[in-house]
């Protein structure tokens, strides 16, 4: 009798004994986006017993209910594997297990060895759930933690921003490994990831952090920027955790990468008004397989607003300073993901992190499809109607 994808990955997810944790994402083709962006499961040792932790994200928090062993157990995950989920990924002691279904909805398995190092977790209360521990070292040795261990209350923000990057990174990344857009690295070919305008390193080190050290990846990281200090600042703190890296002097436009390490991920975080460009531009040159962009300020074109004429009747949205840069943001991002869109890339506008944490929480999620790209005809007629020039169109050789 033929075991089935589903059947294969339910089995393994009811292994109390063997199942690390398994992620579920992704839409499938075809049908509508399921309530939860993004569902984690793993199993938790309670006063009650053991238990399967089913926890589902939505754009604004995560939501945890706890199952019993057995029936109610398989009746949750029963429930999930009927939603209309696109990705599934299952990590055991022995086995690591890729779902994903085509465009027809004809369900692939994957199979492969499982990560080294990976164990089981059944603690309840692991660190209210977080991706690194507070005590990793890494966050001491950027100074968001003291030498206790303890995340410093001055740095709760930025670290709350590491902590929401990790899940973005981790859930984009297990779906476009799925999908074959991200190849499966390998310790002779590890998952080269390049930081464009890194600064001091901190989503850089903790990505590397939380794919090498809790998943096990072989990671190569390579930081670029500007400042000659930001370089020795990160060269001695990956010295000190022992991490695989280099950091190159020079701009986001001009940088060159050592021979050979063609970017398998580029990040772009936080960089400052058409620096963000600049990234995009360099990825979609790269044909980078995974782009992960959250835009800073939005400069170039409010500026442009604010000097030309707005198309009627929107005048009103561009005619209070406020109201115009923050329109701005959200227009430059559009057209952004759209000139993307046009080069091959599958895109989603995401949120960061909450705004409470920095009022910049915004991201482009971009995984490089294969086929042509989407028309240009939206980009176009935004461009004249505002009367604007997008850096990054210029700089993809695309006219307003």
């Amino acid at each position: 009798m033929t075991t089935t994808p589903a059947a294969s990955v339910r089995a393994a997810v009811l292994d109390s004994e063997r199942l690390v944790r398994a992620v579920v994402s992704g839409r499938r083709r075809g049908h509508p986006a399921p309530e939860h962006r993004r569902v984690e499961l793993r199993w938790v040792d309670l006063r009650a017993g053991r238990r399967l932790q089913v926890v589902r994200y939505d754009a604004t928090q995560a939501h945890t209910a706890n199952f019993a062993a057995g029936p109610e157990a398989e009746g949750a995950l029963d429930a999930l594997l009927d939603e209309p989920f696109g990705n599934w990924h299952v990590e055991t002691t022995d086995v690591t297990l890729q779902l994903r279904y085509t465009k027809k909805g004809a369900p692939l398995l994957h199979r492969s060895a499982a990560s080294d190092g990976a164990s089981v977790d059944r603690s309840h209360d692991r660190d209210k759930d977080r991706l690194l521990p507070d005590d990793d070292p890494v966050f001491a040795a950027l100074g968001l933690a003291g030498k206790d261990g303890r995340i410093k209350p001055s740095r709760q923000a930025k670290h709350r921003q590491v902590e929401e990057f990790l899940r973005l990174l981790d859930a984009a990344l297990s779906d476009a490994v799925a999908s074959r857009a991200v190849r499966r690295p390998t310790t002779e070919q590890p998952l080269r990831i390049v930081d464009l305008g890194c600064g001091n390193g901190y989503l850089t080190f903790a990505a590397q952090r939380y794919l090498a050290g809790l998943r096990g990846l072989p990671v190569r990281l390579i930081g670029v920027d500007v400042k000659e200090q930001s370089r020795d600042h990160n060269s001695r703190v990956a010295a000190e955790l022992g991490i695989d890296a280099e950091f190159v002097v020079g701009t986001i436009a001009g940088a060159e990468l050592p021979e050979g390490d063609r970017p398998d991920v580029v990040l772009a975080l936080h960089a400052c008004d058409t620096a963000t460009d600049e990234a995009l531009a360099r990825a979609v040159g790269w044909e980078v397989p995974l782009v992960l962009a959250a835009p800073c300020c939005h400069h170039d074109i409010a500026a442009q607003i604010r000097r030309g004429t707005p198309p009627s009747p929107y005048a009103a949205l561009v005619r209070d300073g406020i109201l115009r840069e923050r329109f701005a943001d959200t227009l430059t991002d559009a057209l952004r993901a759209l000139l993307m869109r046009s080069r091959g890339y599958r895109v989603e506008v995401v949120q960061f992190v909450e705004s409470q944490h920095t009022p910049r929480n915004t991201m482009l999620r971009a995984v490089r499809a294969p086929g042509g790209g989407a028309p240009l005809d939206e980009y176009a007629a935004l461009t004249a109607a505002w009367g604007i020039r997008p850096r990054l169109g210029e700089l993809l050789g695309i006219g307003a």
